[in-house]
């Protein structure tokens, strides 16, 4: 081993073998784990689908055309879907549904796509209506044929309630049939080619009887089997997207007759024998949300993806900074690219972001599962705006992650090159995020009620390393956007509804950004404050990544708080000087902090610069990269 290590703590750093220096998980990393993956339930939530993406199955494979990729996915949905259990259990089950897809997206982000699809959209919009566990399931579960799901049109994206497809009421046959009347009523990109053979879609299309419109509603229908699609279904393949290829495709209908037990009926909506529709809900619109309630849970299932891949690429840049070193400030000496604040300090970063995110998710998942129907409408809005908010953390985190691991990190053995991009498919799937939150702020300027001004009482004698100080002090920015935006709305030009929510928007997002943050921080103190319990190691590193977390979130809004009487002006002077101090005191334990993340072993070693390695080299972890940069007072740093 290296002497004079730079590291003391958790892990030390260096040997003679450009490898990460740890050869086994540290115990304080253990308790980290069972922290972040659902304690007790860790092995039944997370357990098979680490073991799964563990297999040879799931490796890298180089040099694969897309309509090969697309094939492989199907081929791991099927190991997927042996290792799951019981299918139906799976799709009624939010933790496990969750914990799927943040062990398959850093692996797969098409198996990822697929399985969110099939589980989730179609096999879970079936068992959620009337009759879903009475029907035959065996075709989906046994992936004889794959479930897909046919909501947006291509000229109806996000405005669904305004989809074109119809199902027409057939008295003769009391059956319907399905038409596309208009180009734009196309279904825009299910997976629903011939690739993974054959496909049954959910397909949302209003149901028309006797010309009237009841509104929309999902229609059970078989697309193809093995001989290819059937008669009236049109299917045209998309060019390829960005990202990790799926069988994205237009699909249409031509009077496809659908029997009457196509129709999923609930108690919003049930269709009688002489066509009258009887249901608990007075609008269509209402109708419309209760048919495609599992998008909800398709937002847990999106921000679970983008998880799994934030958490893979902190692990893998953490372990290079570990293994690349570079010409230290004395001739002959070599540092790990860990060494650095430059570097370190921006990986601490996205570190606190991926831990508040993970716990943020966590307490969102348990909330879904176990919400009463009064509680449904903030419960939605509540998952909403921590999908936007975790995709777009996502997408920051593994961009930094891959800048940090220099042009290897472009070189998708390496594990990094595709995250961004799948995690783009993540932010605009199951509602774009913009949407989803302009959405939400319009419903949060007047409908919520976050804390009022005094909450967080007087800030003279606080200091900044006061966890609940500065969690009031964030709740305190997310009343301030709140009044600014009713002010500016009851402000607008009167007549003009447009003209006043433009007005209003701005600011309105500004709020949900911050109750998102701060509902993380929230999450992030209950786990943290679970971990006095635990380690005293692990409680202090969870106390300080929460530090870090909420200091770095304050940095915005330090006008407006000292403005209103929140900070001080010591506090403001000071805030640099915390975060420097915290990731000071968290630098030591980088390692510890990923190890964390459990990503198997036998992902990690076939990822060249996770284990000591580099695309193109011998696995020494590459030569000697150096300049002399000046930074002042006659000091010099070899970076």
């Amino acid at each position: 081993m290296r002497s004079g290590s730079y590291l003391t703590g958790s892990h030390t750093q260096g040997s003679s073998m450009a490898v990460p220096a740890h050869t086994r998980t540290h115990p304080v990393a253990d308790e980290l784990a069972q922290l972040l993956f659902e304690g007790a339930d860790r092995e039944r939530v997370h357990g098979v689908w680490r073991r799964l993406v563990s297999g040879k199955e799931f490796a890298y494979r180089p040099g694969l055309p897309p309509e090969e990729r697309t094939a492989l996915s199907y081929e791991r949905l099927r190991l997927l879907n042996d290792a799951a259990g019981d299918p139906v259990a799976l799709a009624a089950d939010p933790y496990r549904l969750a914990g799927l897809h943040e062990w398959t997206g850093p692996v797969d982000g098409g198996l990822t796509t697929l399985a969110s699809i099939h589980y989730n959209l179609f096999l879970g919009s079936v068992l959620d209506h009337d009759g879903g566990r009475r029907r035959d399931l065996s075709a989906f579960t046994s992936l004889r044929s794959t479930g897909t799901f046919l909501c947006t049109e291509l000229e109806h994206g996000n405005d669904v309630a305004s989809m074109e497809t119809v199902a027409v009421f057939d008295r003769t046959t009391g059956g319907f049939h399905l038409t596309t009347p208009t180009p734009g009523a196309r279904k825009f990109m299910p997976n629903t080619s011939l690739t993974g053979g054959p496909k049954t879609a959910v397909v949302a299309a209003r149901l028309v009887v006797d010309g009237e419109d009841q509104g929309t509603f999902l229609f059970l229908t078989p697309l193809s089997d093995e001989n290819g699609h059937l008669p009236g279904v049109r299917v045209r393949p998309l060019p390829q997207r960005t990202g990790t290829p799926v069988d994205h495709c237009l699909t249409s209908f031509d009077r496809v007759w659908l029997p009457r037990e196509a129709l999923l009926e609930a108690e919003h909506g049930r269709l009688g024998a002489d066509g009258a529709l009887t249901s608990t809900l007075g609008n269509r619109r209402k109708r419309l949300l209760r048919s495609i309630n599992r998008v909800t849970m398709g937002k847990l299932c999106m921000s679970a993806g983008t998880l799994g891949m934030s958490r893979a690429a902190l692990t893998i840049a953490v372990r290079y900074a570990h293994s690349r070193f570079l010409a230290g400030p004395k001739a002959g000496e070599r540092i790990p690219l860990a060494a650095h604040r430059s570097h370190h300090g921006r990986l601490l970063y996205a570190l606190a972001t991926a831990y508040a995110m993970t716990f943020l998710h966590r307490s969102l998942v348990s909330r879904f599962a176990v919400h009463a129907e009064e509680d449904r409408a903030e419960v939605e809005r509540e998952v909403a705006v921590a999908k936007g908010w975790i995709t777009w953390q996502a997408r920051a985190i593994t961009t930094e992650c891959r800048e940090r691991c220099g042009a290897q990190g472009l070189f998708p053995a390496n594990g990094l090159a595709d995250l961004p991009l799948n995690i783009e498919g993540g932010i605009t799937a199951e509602g774009d995020n913009l949407v989803i939150w302009v959405k939400a702020a319009s419903e949060m300027v007047f409908g919520h009620q976050g804390v009022r001004a005094g909450a967080s009482g007087d800030p003279e004698g606080r200091e900044l390393t006061e966890l609940p100080f500065l969690r009031g002090l964030l709740a305190e920015a997310e009343r301030i956007w709140q009044d600014r935006a009713r002010a500016a709305l009851r402000e607008g030009p009167s007549g003009d509804p447009v003209g006043r929510w433009n007005a209003t928007s701005d600011a309105a997002l500004e709020m949900v950004s911050a109750h998102a943050r701060l509902r993380a921080a929230d999450a992030f103190l209950a786990a943290a404050a679970a971990a006095r319990a635990q380690d005293p190691r692990a409680a202090f590193l969870m106390r300080s990544l929460c530090r870090l977390f909420l200091l770095r979130q304050l940095g915005e809004h330090t006008g407006d708080l000292l403005a209103e009487g929140r900070l001080t002006p010591d506090h403001v002077r000071g805030l640099p000087k915390a975060v420097d101090t915290v990731v000071g005191e968290l630098a030591p334990h980088l390692m510890t902090l990923v190890d964390a993340f459990d990503l198997p072993a036998e992902v990690l070693s076939g990822i060249p610069i996770a284990s000591g390695g580099s695309v193109g080299g011998d696995g020494s972890g590459g030569g000697v990269d150096w300049v002399e940069v000046g930074v002042g007072a006659g000091v010099s740093v070899r970076v």
